[in-house]
């Protein structure tokens, strides 16, 4: 495999380990870099790292430091910092099974594939791989990347198995802290009944394939007209977007949706007259709640 593995150890589940190696499963997509530029002269924007009182210094020269107190600083090599022992940074161990759709999707960070390290791995890999796969179940664990610990999660995927890190709870904001000004209205069933029409006229089968970054083509396209010396038009107060300021104009809105070419027939019953005027429903804080079938990862202090 040309690629060069991101981490290599082992899984152990038990007695049983099994030598792996991961590498990343995405990439950088396209993007469109730029510089800072000094416009007079036309000259690229540089940075020195300095030291006040003494100026540029010697990138040779420069240590980790963790400030304990204002101004002073304990300092760490990178041999020190290698040097702390921690079973995870070689191990993972599945310490625990849930079904997946247990860990909200918020918590999940990024993907990693998993694949047996040689062929004498591959036996027992394939084992793990299918007993979760059988069980339905995802494999947690700790595992030290790159200067931190993390809960991982372990999944059948293909012939091989994906690795994903996990967000810690204390990670993630609490959704309620967001969502606590909304209120707690039941919506009107014909409005309900139009837009799930219309969910279903919209739904197909997801394909990655589908979606581009019409941003960066956009940008691409600018660039190219710039350098080609077009003169390029810019509107400084761009039109804010319509709201529909009450039920009928959401009614008629979901309607004219629905009416665009390719709708399928409607099952709905007529809908209903909407009311000249409705009251709004007073809005209420909403408690904080736990959900009771989502978990989330817990941070365990490592061991020195």
């Amino acid at each position: 495999m040309a690629a060069r593995a991101y981490w290599q150890g082992q899984i152990r589940l038990a007695l049983v380990s099994i030598p792996v190696e991961i590498y990343s499963a995405t990439k950088s997509g396209a993007s469109v870099a730029f510089k800072q530029i000094h416009e007079p002269s036309g000259k690229r924007i540089k940075y020195e790292k300095v030291a006040p009182g003494i100026g540029p210094v010697d990138p040779e020269e420069i240590v980790k430091g963790f400030q304990y107190e204002k101004g002073k600083y304990v300092l760490l090599s990178d041999d020190e910092i290698e040097a702390v022992k921690l079973e995870s940074k070689k191990t993972l161990e599945l310490t625990q099974f849930v079904d997946s759709h247990e860990i909200d999707a918020i918590y999940y960070d990024k993907p990693y594939y998993v694949v047996p390290a040689d062929d004498l791995a591959e036996e027992a890999f394939v084992v793990l791989r299918d007993a979760l796969r059988k069980a339905r179940k995802v494999g947690l664990g700790q595992l030290a990347l790159r200067g931190r610990e993390y809960v991982v999660s372990l999944k059948p995927c293909g012939r091989g198995m994906v690795l994903e890190t996990l967000r810690y709870a204390d990670e993630v904001n609490k959704a309620s802290g967001f969502f606590r000004d909304i209120g707690d209205a039941k919506p009107d069933e014909d409005l309900l009944d139009l837009a799930t029409s219309l969910i279903d006229k919209k739904t197909a089968k997801f394909d990655a394939g589908d979606y581009h970054d019409r941003y960066v083509d956009a940008l691409k396209d600018l660039i190219e007209r710039k350098r080609k010396g077009k003169t390029i038009e810019t509107d400084d107060e761009a039109p804010a977007p319509s709201r529909g300021s009450n039920v009928v104009d959401l009614m008629a809105a979901l309607k004219r949706s629905l009416e665009k070419p390719g709708a399928k027939a409607a099952n709905d019953a007529p809908a209903k007259k909407a009311p000249a005027k409705r009251t709004s429903a007073k809005k209420t804080a909403i408690k904080d709640e736990k959900a009771p079938a989502r978990k989330a990862p817990t941070r365990k202090r490592a061991a020195g």
